[in-house]
């Protein structure tokens, strides 16, 4: 085994994979060249969804990658990262994202209301992953308003709070 592949990498996310519930692809964001065409893209997308789509578990390994998954009425979201990534890491990253659009969607989260909302779905994903690197800033303050009296900036910033305080326990 490679001894520099045990060494730890701030590029913990590979890809941030949400699809429908028949496998077809809603939002897929790759953060590597692991998968350079869009073909590859939706045959490995294809093969994660016929792998975990009958599955009660939240991990599987597929093609030398742990991903980690969840879903939700007629959605499925997919986590990617390094067979020797912390599992509890990537499913932190993907709790943050699930909360976060919970949150935006008002406990809503289904394809119709996904896709009336994919440009606050898109701007949740790069405020958690940047470039593959979790964004890990420390924030002390935690806005407990109402999720009728906050804003988009807030509800955002609740989600990477969420993220940073569960990497640090």
């Amino acid at each position: 085994m490679d001894p520099s592949a045990l060494e730890p990498s701030l590029y913990t996310v590979k890809a941030i994979i949400i699809l429908d519930n028949d496998g077809e692809r809603l939002h897929a964001k790759y953060y590597d060249n692991a998968y350079p065409s869009t073909k590859e893209q939706r045959n490995f997308e294809k093969n994660i969804f016929s792998k975990t789509h009958k599955n009660d578990s939240e991990i599987a390994f597929l093609e030398g990658l742990t991903v980690i998954y969840k879903s939700s009425v007629d959605l499925y979201f997919y986590i990617v990262g390094n067979p020797q990534e912390n599992e509890l890491m990537l499913m932190t990253v993907l709790n943050c994202l699930f909360d976060s659009l919970s949150q935006m969607l008002r406990k809503n989260v289904e394809k119709k209301s996904l896709m009336e909302n994919m440009d606050g779905v898109l701007l949740i994903m790069d405020e958690i992953v940047d470039g593959g690197t979790v964004i890990s800033e420390l924030h002390k303050y935690v806005d407990d308003t109402p999720l009728t009296e906050q804003s988009m900036a807030q509800v955002l910033q609740s989600a990477k709070d969420q993220i940073k305080w569960s990497l640090l326990k």
